[in-house]
């Protein structure tokens, strides 16, 4: 494994360890984020320990006791503390991300900042790709994320009561869901996928479920995630090219991933109020169950979608309903609606991308080329440049 992905790897849990161990959330990312960057600098050349966690959590506690010696007035705390051996790679009962996700989504802290600091502080995502997710300047993602910790400071780290679980339900979902999504396909890059995300938001969805197993969404939200990433080994070609959906060889598709997730969503439908993961799943579902891309129910499709807007209206949501009308009613009805797209949207590649493809299927050739070079211009992620620039040159 690349060290840069095993330093993100490990973060989440290095972070929780000193986080049980001192409380304070702020210094303790801090002194994490110089144990990493300690690793980055000498495991290349040194080579990479044998117990890559144990190596940082001893680098950040020592660079935590460090601050802590140089406040007076925790004179007494800092020299037993100093005297102490580093903490050990903790093994609680309970899975420490899942631990610090319950923490970042602290109901001190506004819905937005608790995805922010979760997103940055569990999924490791840059405070760049978080903005990109939430499509707002990454400078209001940086203060979030600032005014959050600064909220965390002295919180308990334990998961929360019982009681108080299902407030921060919400919110928790929405970041698993972020994250996964920033793994599946990633906002920029070089690679299409960034498994390591995709493959922590599902464990964390799978522990979440483990500790909530009568929530719906928290099914629907899982079944989700397995149903789409089910797809990801047909996503790309050899050498890491994009592979659309209905191009796809869908032989290779995971099939324990999607008889899995369609099991879950089925089981959670007929025994949990509806709500929009699990709306999702079940578009996921349709997909993955058609034998070829001409065999897809594009109308049941349609259904679940108008549904899942009225459920949980959204930029995305409505754009890819457009897409859902224009392959029941024809591409031109798509097109007509599009003109109407939330303006969130304006500057992002998939509005660009949803009306080169309509454009295409519609034959005004030259409008679609147009479309595509624009949506190749708006996205960041190189595999989806270079699929849409395909698309513009083949035209």
């Amino acid at each position: 494994m690349p060290i840069e992905e095993l330093l993100r790897e490990q973060a989440p849990q290095v972070l929780s360890a000193l986080v049980r161990r001192y409380g304070d959330f702020d210094a303790c990312e801090d002194a994490v984020q110089e144990a990493l960057l300690a690793a980055s600098q000498q495991w290349p050349g040194d080579g990479v320990p044998d117990n890559p966690r144990s190596w940082l959590i001893t680098v950040a506690s020592r660079r935590r006791i460090e601050v802590l010696r140089s406040e007076a007035a925790r004179q007494r705390r800092e020299e037993t503390v100093a005297l102490e051996a580093p903490p050990p790679d903790p093994a609680p009962s309970v899975d420490d991300s899942l631990t610090l996700l319950m923490l970042c989504c602290h109901p001190a802290l506004t819905p937005q900042s608790q995805i922010a600091l979760t997103l940055r502080a569990v999924g490791g995502l840059t405070t760049g790709e978080i903005a990109r997710a939430f499509l707002v300047p990454e400078a209001t993602i940086g203060q979030r994320i600032s005014r959050a910790k600064a909220k965390l400071q002295g919180a308990r780290f334990a998961l929360p009561p019982a009681a108080e679980q299902p407030e921060r339900l919400a919110a928790v979902l929405q970041v698993l869901y972020l994250i996964f999504n920033e793994g599946y396909t990633a906002s920029s890059g070089s690679s299409l996928h960034r498994v390591e995300l995709s493959t922590e938001a599902i464990r964390l969805a799978r522990q979440l479920r483990e500790q909530l197993p009568d929530e719906g969404e928290v099914a629907g939200l899982l079944a989700l995630m397995l149903l789409t990433d089910a797809r990801r080994p047909a996503r790309t070609t050899a050498d890491g090219a994009l592979v659309p959906l209905p191009e796809q060889d869908r032989s290779v598709w995971d099939a324990g991933a999607i008889a899995e997730g369609t099991e879950l969503i089925a089981s959670t439908l007929r025994a949990a109020p509806v709500g929009p993961y699990q709306l999702q799943a079940a578009i996921a579902a349709v997909h993955d169950e058609a034998k070829r891309a001409e065999d897809t129910d594009w109308r049941e499709i349609l259904m679940l979608f108008e549904l899942l807007e009225t459920m949980a209206p959204g930029p995305m949501i409505t754009l890819n309903r457009i897409v859902a009308v224009a392959m029941v009613h024809g591409p031109t009805a798509g097109l007509a609606l599009l003109d109407d797209a939330d303006p969130a949207l304006r500057d992002h590649h998939r509005l660009a991308a949803v009306r080169a493809h309509l454009l295409e299927l519609s034959g005004d050739r030259d409008a679609a080329r147009d479309a595509y070079q624009e949506a190749a211009r708006l996205t960041q992620s190189v595999p989806e440049q270079l699929y849409l620039q395909g698309r513009a040159d083949a035209l």
